[in-house]
C-alpha cells in the first residue's frame, strides 16, 4: 500500500509540532512525514509529548495510534525555536524535491505540505515563490490553480503571489481559460462534482461598472466566461467581490474564481482559519496543504493548532481513494 507523504516544512516553525500530532491518527493508509528524526524527537520533549517515532524504510503497514513514520532527512545545522536560518533552506527544500519525486514516480499516493518560509529560502540565494510554483516546476506543467477550501467554500485563484500592481496585466485570455480549464477537470474528476457551479469575481470594484471603474471585465473576463457559459457551463459572468460571498449567492456555488490572492482568501480564511485547506489543481498528482504559515512564535510552546494539517491529510487520502 503506498505511503501519504507529509512534509515537515520549516525547522524553527511549527511544522515538526503539527506533524508530530499525525501521530494521534488510525489510519489504513501509512502516513510517511519527510523531516529530521532527531528534530522530531527533541520537539517532542520540548513538547511534553510521548511519540514512538519510527524510521520509514518501506514498511507498508498501518502506523498505529501514537506512532508516526519518519524518512530521516538530515538536517544542515541545529534549530533554535523560531529562529530562521538559511543554512537550512537547503534541508526544507530537499523535503519537497522527495515529496514532488515519489508523487510523479507512482511511489505514494500524494502529498499534504506544512508551512515553509519563503523568505530565508531567497535568503539563501535560492529563488522560491511557493509551494505551488515549486511543484509546478517540477510536474513540467504549464499551469497550476491554487485554491483554498472550507467545508462549505473552495476559492480558485486566477494569479497568486503577484504584486497588486501587476495582476491587471497578468489576467489575460489565454490565462484564464487555463486557469478556468483546470478548475472545471479537477472539480469533476478529483471532487467528483459531475456539473459544477462556478461563480467568478471581477477584477474592479462593482465589477467595473460597466466599464466606469476598469475594462477588464468587458475585455478581457466576460467574453471569457461567455464562452463556457456557451458551452453548457453553470457559470456567472463577472461578479462584484463585494457582494459575491453573501451566503445567499454562495448557497449552491461549488466554487468561486477570485481574480487575486487577497480578493478571496481573507473572505475564506475568516470563515474557516485553522480548518481551511490548500489544494492544488492541475498536477499529476494529489498536493494538499495547510492554510497557515510558520508561525514561528509559536514553535514549541504547544499553542499550535494542528487542525488545518488533519483536514489537508483527510482531504489528501480521501482523494486518493476515488
Amino acid at each position: 500500500m503506498l505511503p501519504l507523504y507529509v512534509t515537515s516544512g520549516e525547522p524553527a516553525g511549527i511544522g515538526p509540532d503539527i506533524c508530530l500530532s499525525l501521530a494521534i491518527r488510525i489510519d489504513e493508509r501509512p502516513i510517511v512525514v519527510l523531516a529530521d528524526i532527531n528534530l522530531l524527537k527533541k520537539r517532542a520533549e520540548v513538547l511534553n509529548q510521548t511519540v514512538e517515532i519510527i524510521e520509514y524504510e518501506g514498511q507498508l503497514e498501518s502506523s498505529g495510534q501514537g506512532q508516526l513514520y519518519v524518512e530521516h532527512i538530515p538536517l544542515n545545522t541545529d534549530v533554535v525555536l523560531g529562529e530562521l536560518n538559511a543554512e537550512n533552506s537547503a534541508y526544507v527544500l530537499e523535503q519537497l524535491r522527495r515529496s514532488a519525486d515519489y508523487a510523479m514516480s507512482g511511489k505514494s499516493v500524494g502529498v499534504a505540505t506544512a508551512p515553509v518560509q519563503k523568505s530565508i529560502i531567497n535568503d539563501a540565494g535560492i529563488h522560491f515563490s511557493g509551494h505551488t510554483e515549486y511543484y509546478q516546476e517540477f510536474a513540467g506543467v504549464e499551469r497550476v490553480v491554487m485554491m483554498l477550501a472550507t467545508k462549505t467554500l473552495r476559492v480558485a485563484l486566477a494569479t497568486t503571489h503577484l504584486a497588486l500592481r501587476d495582476v491587471p496585466d497578468a489576467i489575460t485570455r489565454p490565462r484564464l481559460h487555463q486557469v478556468i480549464d483546470i478548475l472545471i477537470h479537477d472539480l469533476k474528476t478529483k471532487f467528483k462534482i459531475e456539473h459544477p457551479h462556478i461563480l467568478v469575481c471581477g477584477l474592479n470594484p462593482h465589477a467595473g461598472e460597466d466599464g466606469y471603474l476598469g475594462m477588464e471585465e468587458i475585455e478581457v473576463i466576460n467574453p471569457v466566461l461567455e464562452n463556457y457559459r456557451a458551452q453548457g457551463i453553470n457559470m456567472s459572468l463577472s461578479l462584484p467581490a463585494d457582494t459575491l460571498f453573501t451566503p445567499e449567492n454562495l448557497k449552491d456555488a461549488d466554487a468561486v474564481l477570485a481574480m487575486y490572492h487577497d480578493q478571496g482568501l481573507p473572505v475564506l480564511k475568516s470563515q474557516g482559519f485553522g480548518e481551511a485547506i490548500n489544494i492544488t489543481l492541475g498536477l499529476p498528482f494529489i498536493r494538499t496543504s495547510v492554510d497557515h504559515g510558520t508561525a514561528l512564535s509559536l514553535a514549541g510552546t504547544g499553542r499550535a493548532k494542528s487542525s488545518s494539517l488533519h483536514v489537508a491529510v483527510d482531504l489528501a487520502l480521501d482523494l486518493a481513494r476515488h
